[in-house]
C-alpha cells in the first residue's frame, strides 16, 4: 500500500511540475495593442498555446483570450512554451470604424517576463 501510495504522489508531481503551454504560469508577456503607434481601446488577444506560425483568423482555433484595457494595455500569465497572439480591435479615428488585427509569436521560458506589443493594421 505504501509504494502504491508513493507511485501515485509522483506521478501528481510529474504532471503538475511540468506545465507547459498554458496559461497562470509564472511567467507573464505584456504589451500594448496599437495602430499607427494609437494604443486600440479594449482590442481583444487571442492566444494560441504551442504555435510558432500564424493559425489563421478563426476565433475557434485559439486555446483562450484576453481584453486590453483602455489604454491598449494587454497582460497574461503563462507557463513557457511557445504562443502566438492575434490581436484584433476597431480604430475610432478612422471613418467608418475600421477593423484592426495583427500577430505576434514568441517562446517564453518559467519566470521570464517579456513584453511584446502587438501592431495592427487594417483589416477586413
Amino acid at each position: 500500500m505504501l509504494r502504491f501510495s508513493f507511485i501515485i504522489l509522483l506521478a501528481l508531481g510529474l504532471t503538475t511540475a511540468c506545465k507547459k503551454n498554458q496559461t497562470g504560469g509564472k511567467a507573464s508577456v505584456k504589451g500594448v495593442v496599437s495602430h499607427h503607434g494609437k494604443p486600440i481601446a479594449d482590442a481583444y488577444v487571442y492566444i494560441k498555446f504551442n504555435a510558432v506560425e500564424f493559425p489563421g483568423e478563426d476565433f475557434s482555433k485559439y486555446d483562450t483570450y484576453v481584453k486590453a484595457d483602455a489604454n491598449g494595455n494587454y497582460s497574461i500569465a503563462l507557463y513557457k512554451g511557445s504562443y502566438y497572439l492575434f490581436a484584433k480591435g476597431y480604430d475610432l479615428d478612422i471613418p467608418s470604424p475600421f477593423v484592426v488585427q495583427g500577430g505576434v509569436s514568441f517562446s517564453i521560458r518559467n519566470k521570464e517576463n517579456l513584453t511584446r506589443d502587438i501592431a495592427v493594421t487594417e483589416g477586413d
